[in-house]
């Protein structure tokens, strides 16, 4: 049998690669001299691609003829064009449910640090001013009687409404439409969601209908008390809109795990006091990554040897 070869144009963590390699003839573009090159040596041959990020488009497919399908590493996946891989006839798969609970205890964890300011109340210490000035200044929020509002009760959503319920918050959401035997007040527009609530968590996927959301009439909304936590995507928040709310005082402050650009976070945002910023690790534990790459390795598995995928995306029907 002829052994199936496919790409990976970006690296993986090194355990999928290893299983990868175990399955399939991996082309692995990011160590290639010249990656046009590799695309025009391979391209007719490749199969089956194994993305972690990275645009998957129309342009990019037509060097890939015979390309099946693309697993995609996460539970995002606004970087692949879903409706050129349509039009190709290309499977899409992604990695939902195993990174569920770690991102809604990063989600819970965030909101915590920055409504009580923890991590500044940290650097105060590992800087010497409990000895040097005093106790770390009294938290101006508190986590007691807010109302969080989630913007995307999907799965990652739902996990994160149950534990907030554990903190005795009241939750209500927004989304395309009011979900069937979901209790929470639901609210028609993000605004109204926002001027219902001091607390707006942000879960929803990117993409264009996602866009800058949450911009400055929503953030308005939110009001003086208002915190904002993202860990989302960062393209659904205008981050110059927030920059500017923070700025004012329209809002209290906010979390952010994801941002517009990155790994580039704007030096107006990494100077504000009231501001608690993590490097995109919502899922970034080991085991949860694992479980993510083990999905990806399924996905082709399964495809290559069932001709049907394990976890396709929605739009694949």
């Amino acid at each position: 049998m002829t052994p199936v070869e496919i790409l990976m144009p970006r690296p993986l963590p090194p355990l999928v690669q290893e299983k990868l390699d175990a399955e399939f003839v991996v082309h692995k573009l990011f160590q290639a001299d010249d990656p046009e090159a590799l695309l025009t040596e391979v391209g007719a041959r490749i199969r089956g691609v194994a993305v972690m990020g990275g645009k998957i488009d129309a342009a990019f497919l037509e060097k890939l003829p015979n390309a099946e399908i693309v697993a995609s590493f996460g539970v995002g996946y606004d970087h692949i064009n879903t409706g050129d891989c349509l039009a190709a006839r290309v499977m899409v798969t992604h990695t939902p449910d195993v990174l569920t609970s770690e991102v809604a205890d990063t989600a819970i964890g965030l909101l915590l640090m920055t409504v009580r300011e923890l991590g500044q109340a940290e650097k105060w210490l590992r800087d010497g001013k409990w000895v040097s000035e005093g106790p770390y200044p009294l938290t101006q929020a508190t986590l007691e009687s807010r109302k969080l509002g989630i913007f995307g009760l999907g799965r990652i959503g739902k996990a994160i409404a149950r534990r907030a319920e554990a903190f005795d918050l009241e939750v209500h959401y927004h989304g395309r439409s009011r979900q069937e035997g979901v209790d929470y007040p639901y609210h028609p527009t993000l605004k109204e969601l926002a001027a219902a609530c001091d607390t707006l968590m942000v879960v929803a996927p990117g993409g264009a209908a996602t866009h800058h959301a949450v911009n400055a009439e929503v953030l308005a909304a939110l009001g003086p008390e208002g915190i904002l936590i993202n860990i989302g995507r960062g393209s659904v928040v205008d981050e110059a809109a927030l920059i500017d709310a923070l700025e004012k005082g329209t809002i209290h402050g906010a979390g952010l795990d994801v941002f517009e650009d990155e790994p580039n976070v704007p030096e107006r945002l990494l100077q504000l006091p009231r501001v608690t910023l993590l490097p995109h690790v919502g899922s970034a534990s080991q085991a949860t990554r694992n479980a993510m790459g083990q999905l990806v390795v399924d996905n082709l598995k399964s495809w290559f040897g069932t001709g049907k995928a394990v976890t396709p995306v929605p739009e694949m029907g």
